[in-house]
């Protein structure tokens, strides 16, 4: 009897042990729901249910594609879902994937969706691929990590993915195989994204917002189900999921600032005019705000590019309705031209190289004011980039360049990778800012090595 007793007890120890796990796991992901919130939160929703919305459907292809066929619908959202930027490697054939993301936990690399039958996305069926996109769960049951944006896709219609297929499927066939990833353990556990998506992937479908206009709605699903810019624009919490609380408010991707969006008019967009938020979203360049470099010029000349007039109004809307947050690491004050003398304009203490290497190889675009003599796309002055303490994204376009577009003709900047010593160009790096910035930065040969070897791991 005490021997039964003892395994009784045992038995209750243990039920009771594993009712409290699974609490405190449900306590975790209701926390951890309730401090990130959803991406259009902020928005008052009012007394009135979505189905009392009547304006037109946020969703879909704009009304100038309505009677398209079922392919150049997709072809629309494909590019205004931004997937040929993560699924096309550098060089490399358009959706074959191989691209890689250098994380600090190892390296992804991003999946062949063409229709290829074996090393592509061509035996999967509609839902296969509905799964995929909303629930980041493969056709093999495998759990997609959510570098793959999943947590804001899940925002499509079922009608939008089905479009999306079929223009996927319209493409011709690549057989590539991505490499393989390089994850440390315990990230490369894919069975922990099951417990990722149950915290940070609502699993719902976009609904209208019937306290707002049919133009914010439709900027809303641009924004968050298509675009989804706040995978770049808003930090992250611990476990790597956007912080909506913080939303717009700034983040890191690729090495690169992505800079504060929300409407604060210091440190975000709130000073811009409605036409030059609209300016830099379709053409990467707005007068007196700079030029787009990096993953945001991607983002306009393979996707925002390719919008509607009225879909780009519509994202402008919905970003100036984000409240403003201000951001502490970058300064309020935007500084003006510097002096047309290269005398003055820079305070001692800044390594003489780096006017050196500016005189020899940048003058000649930029000018010594930041006022290019060539082309308004290489004016510096009130590029947040000059103006950013850390000069993460000067950095990022000394070792880079930057070309926008295919043409020729379009405006480019060559990379100074194999040009300049990591010395070097730490030392131009703190010069431009120094110059055209409203804060000096300090930047070392140090964090010039670590971009550099970013960049050979992700094959830029």
């Amino acid at each position: 009897m005490t021997t039964l007793r003892a395994q009784s007890g045992a038995a209750a120890v243990r039920t009771l042990i594993v009712v409290a796990l699974v609490a405190l796991l449900g306590l975790i992901v209701y926390l951890a729901r309730a401090v990130s919130g959803g991406p259009m939160d902020f928005a008052e929703r009012g007394t009135a249910p979505a189905a009392g919305y009547s304006g037109a459907d946020p969703t879909g292809v704009p009304a100038e594609l309505a009677g398209a066929s079922l392919t150049a619908r997709g072809e629309y959202l494909t590019r205004a879902a931004d997937c040929e930027a993560c699924h096309t490697s550098n060089g490399g054939q358009r959706f074959a994937g191989g691209r890689a993301f250098v994380l600090p936990i190892g390296t992804l690399f991003s999946p062949n969706i063409t229709p290829d039958a074996d090393t592509g996305i061509g035996s999967w069926s509609d839902a296969d691929f509905l799964r995929a996109v909303h629930r980041g769960i493969a056709r093999d049951g495998t759990r997609l990590y959510p570098a793959f944006p999943y947590a804001s896709y899940t925002y499509l219609s079922d009608n939008d993915v089905a479009a999306i297929k079929a223009y996927l499927f319209s493409l011709p066939p690549v057989r590539a195989v991505a490499p393989a990833n390089t994850l440390a353990f315990p990230f490369n556990q894919r069975w922990l994204m099951a417990l990722w998506s149950s915290m940070f992937n609502p699993d719902r479908r976009f609904s209208a917002n019937a306290a707002m206009s049919p133009q914010w709605n439709r900027g809303a699903y641009v924004a968050e189900a298509l675009e989804h810019c706040g995978e770049c624009h808003t930090p992250r919490n611990l476990l790597q999921a956007l912080n909506h609380r913080k939303k717009y408010a700034g983040g890191t991707i690729d090495g690169w600032h992505a800079y504060n969006i929300t409407g604060d008019k210091e440190s975000g967009v709130g000073a811009w005019s409605d036409s030059e938020l609209a300016q830099y979203l379709s053409a990467g360049h707005a007068s007196g705000h700079g030029t787009a470099a990096g993953p945001m010029a991607e983002a306009v000349d393979v996707s925002l590019h390719y919008l509607t007039q009225a879909d780009i109004d519509a994202l402008a809307a919905y970003v100036r309705s984000v409240p403003a947050i201000a951001s502490s690491d970058v300064p309020a004050r935007l500084a003006g031209p510097a002096p047309a003398s290269h005398s003055q304009g820079v305070t001692a203490g800044i390594d003489p190289r780096g006017k050196e290497i500016f005189e020899g190889a940048c003058v000649g675009c930029h000018g010594w004011t930041g006022v290019s003599p060539l082309t308004p796309y290489a004016t510096l002055i009130g590029a947040r980039a000059v103006n950013d303490p850390s000069a993460m994204n000067v950095v990022q376009v000394l070792l880079d360049g930057e070309r926008r577009g295919n043409d020729p003709a379009d405006p480019f900047m060559p990379s100074f990778q194999g040009a300049y010593s990591d010395t070097e160009i730490a030392a131009v790096a703190n010069y431009v800012v120094a110059r055209f910035g409203s804060q000096p930065s300090k930047v070392t040969p140090e964090q010039v090595a670590a971009r550099r070897q970013q960049a050979r791991s992700s094959g830029t």
